[in-house]
């Protein structure tokens, strides 16, 4: 791609886990970043978000709101070059949801990267960044520090994984999580998810 090239493509997903919740999400590639915005529907809530990288697919801001029946809240979260996390958030309806944002004790200083709660989008960045979409990645697997948002409550939390190349299928990424959870996630040319066992499937 050339430095004034852009990509971009529009995916659908339904959850695994849930089948009647269904995410979608448009997203634009340029060169060593990206911008995209997505939906998120359940019975329970209805979600939309827009996240913006920097370059090297550095998270630079991730904006989310959340409506459910009497209630919604949103989240601003960002991260300045010096890597400072922020966030900004309100609620409004009573739930019995924790608040949401970064709480006093978190420590976000070592993370690069937010993961959005059931969205298949937000593992792009790692993916792309340690060039997993290469035959030629490295074998290992880097420890992480993501900025974790939990869906419904947007409570932000670290959160430590791992992403290695696999060789399960062309574009196949091996995942963990510091709770023991562990998938082979099939991604397309572009680093975003197609298949997430247990979470979600691209639709056609």
């Amino acid at each position: 791609m050339t430095p004034d090239e852009r990509i971009i493509r529009d995916y659908s997903w339904q959850g695994e886990d849930d089948p009647a919740r269904l995410d979608a999400a448009t997203v634009i590639f340029r060169p060593g970043r990206l911008s995209a915005h997505g939906i998120s529907r359940t019975h329970d809530y209805a979600l939309s978000w827009a996240l913006e990288t920097g370059d090297h697919w550095i998270t630079r801001s991730l904006a989310v709101s959340v409506h459910g029946q009497g209630w919604s809240r949103w989240l601003e979260l960002g991260r300045t070059p010096a890597g400072v996390w922020t966030s900004r958030s309100g609620i409004s309806g009573a739930t019995s949801l924790p608040p949401p944002g970064i709480t006093s004790a978190t420590d976000l200083s070592d993370a690069l990267d937010c993961d959005l709660g059931l969205c298949p989008m937000t593992n792009t960045m790692p993916i792309r960044r340690l060039n997993l979409l290469s035959p030629a990645a490295s074998g290992q697997e880097p420890e992480l520090t993501v900025a974790w948002v939990d869906v419904p409550s947007l409570r932000v939390f670290p959160s430590r994984q791992r992403y290695g190349r696999s060789g399960a299928a062309a574009h196949a990424v091996h995942f963990s999580s510091e709770d023991g959870f562990t998938a082979e996630l099939a991604t397309d040319e572009h680093g975003v998810v197609t298949g997430y066992p247990g979470l979600a499937r691209l639709l056609p």
